[in-house]
């Protein structure tokens, strides 16, 4: 089939990505799915830091590539060996396709699908090969499984999770990485316990994430950290019990918790900004690293607060999470009005105004904004 996708032909463009237009919509020929594949039309793709990453070559991805990894539709067509997913189901799009077999799946870990990140490194489908159509004689790529900005897309079905009919495509989407990578990492990573203390810095769509766990988890106090005012207030709104800029972070929270907060988020992507959590975690506390950083950044600590304070530093991918287990189960958080998600989208957008949402999202103006390729709903 023919279908619309937006398609990242280099990552050396410079901003304003309005003008220099590193992506561009074009019809590409789409394979059928092949055994244990889906075909699904997306209805609801969400703009991540972690696409603005690879426009901007902090995250080296193959080029062409049809970019997008957070999204929400409708299955149109399956594959052979699906049995557990039908033509009209609505599912969530998951980044980590799970294997099931690998080592890293068997022990309850398939964020670290051991042949997922090396399909999704490669930028091909988790059984191997690409289904998009060559462009000028070029291979184009997949974006981690997924490839969301686009009408239809391919995927395994280790990529899918099934979701009820009733919850919006826009809210839907959110779940895939947002919701998982936030407050999965305070929910399965960190195991944040009633009444401990959180610090969370940056305060995009995955931090907002981290504050909602914060809150279900019945954290206490929760501060959130954004140099943005309206981000700031979005969290209070949110249920932190603070929000504060950047300028003394250090200072200002050990100011707010004395002796420094038990578990301490960094959802930025920044060796700095990590060590800044670093230095506002409390002696037997955590400091969790959700952001990616450009493969260059180094952290530096001190090494003997690792053991004379018995401090923990741990990385969070995916939140920890099994999306098959986690997603439904967030939904149901959503559906009890305790994960209030849709507050965090900022704007529904048509595929066509992907550059310009991405000096947006750059400008650190927004949280969530959502694509439809399919058409914005009425």
């Amino acid at each position: 089939m023919r279908t619309r996708a937006a398609v990242l032909l280099a990552d050396d463009r410079q901003r304003p990505y309005a003008d220099s237009r590193p992506l561009e919509v074009l019809e590409l020929d789409l394979a059928p799915p092949g055994p244990g594949e889906l075909l699904v039309r997306v209805h609801a793709a969400g703009l991540c830091h972690s696409d603005l990453s690879v426009v901007d070559g902090n995250r080296p991805r193959p080029t062409p590539m049809v970019l997008g990894h957070e999204a929400a539709g409708e299955v149109v067509e399956v594959g052979v060996g699906v049995a557990d997913i039908e033509v009209g189901d609505h599912v969530v799009l998951v980044f980590v396709p799970r294997c099931g077999t690998c080592a890293a799946c068997a022990a309850g870990q398939p964020a670290l699908c051991e042949p997922a990140a090396a399909a999704n490194a490669a930028g091909e489908l988790l059984r191997g090969g690409r289904r998009w159509g060559h462009l000028d004689g070029r291979v184009v790529h997949h974006h981690l499984g997924v490839s969301a900005f686009a009408e239809h897309v391919v995927v395994d079905r280790g990529s899918a999770v099934v979701v009820p009919d009733d919850v919006p495509h826009a809210t839907a989407a959110l779940f895939g990485c947002a919701l998982l990578t936030g407050a999965g990492a305070v929910l399965s990573s960190a195991r944040v316990r009633p009444g401990e203390s959180v610090a969370v810095f940056g305060l995009g769509g995955v931090g907002l994430a981290a504050v909602l766990g914060a809150v279900v988890a019945g954290a206490n106090p929760i501060v959130a950290i954004d140099p943005v005012a309206d981000k700031q207030r979005l969290a209070r709104e949110l249920g932190a019990t603070h929000a504060v800029g950047v300028e003394d972070v250090v200072e200002v929270v050990r100011d707010l918790v004395p002796g420094g907060v038990r578990h301490a988020f960094e959802a930025v992507g920044s060796a700095r900004v990590l060590a800044d959590a670093w230095q506002v975690t409390r002696r037997g506390g955590t400091t969790v690293a959700i952001g990616l950083p450009h493969p260059s950044q180094q952290l530096t600590i001190p090494a003997v607060q690792l053991v004379g304070e018995a401090r923990t530093l741990m990385g969070s991918y995916l939140g920890g999470a099994v999306p098959q287990r986690d997603i439904p189960a967030l939904i149901e958080l959503w559906r009890a009005g305790r994960l209030p998600v849709e507050r965090m989208h900022s704007a529904s957008l048509e595929l066509g105004a992907i550059n310009e949402a991405l000096d947006t999202l750059a400008e650190g103006r927004t949280v969530r904004q959502i694509l439809h390729p399919a058409g914005v709903p009425a």
